[in-house]
């Protein structure tokens, strides 16, 4: 299969609030009260808790039959641990997630060895996974000053 580029744009809004947009789609981004936001949306670690959460459903429902596991229901609960001084440029702590981790619920019928399976297949699979887990290239492509 070839490489596909997957696009988005971020445009900051009035205050803390973004409006990202990727195909046809808008997910407003926003920092809780605590933070200095308005609190009208996730912020941006959170869409990341998210997007892990998400990948990790989708990859469930597309496997779910090459495994034979039949999905009744299927959740993720995703959380991290960060160390917010990193960002307030309080420490030299790490700005990101130093720690994530999440739980799945599954309710099927398989057995307790096949689930397993595909949980393992499940985690080696999920592109969102990969990305966190694994370093990325990650550069600036350029500065463009609008007049």
């Amino acid at each position: 299969m070839p490489v596909e580029t997957f696009r988005a744009t971020a445009h900051l809004q009035k205050g803390m609030v973004v409006k990202a947009r990727s195909r046809d789609f808008e997910l407003t981004i926003d920092e809780p009260k605590s933070l200095g936001g308005t609190n009208t949306g996730m912020n941006p670690v959170e869409v990341v808790l998210s997007a892990l959460g998400a990948c990790q459903s989708i990859v469930a429902r597309a496997y779910a039959g090459k495994f034979d596991v039949q999905l009744d229901d299927f959740w993720v609960e995703v959380e991290g641990e960060l160390d917010t001084d990193g960002f307030m440029n309080k420490s030299d702590v790490r700005r990101g997630y130093s720690d994530i981790r999440y739980t799945f619920h599954i309710k099927t019928d398989a057995p307790r060895e096949r689930v397993e399976e595909f949980i393992a297949f499940l985690e080696k699979t999920c592109p969102v996974g990969d990305t966190i887990a694994n370093p990325v290239n990650l550069k600036l492509n350029g500065i463009v000053i609008e007049k």
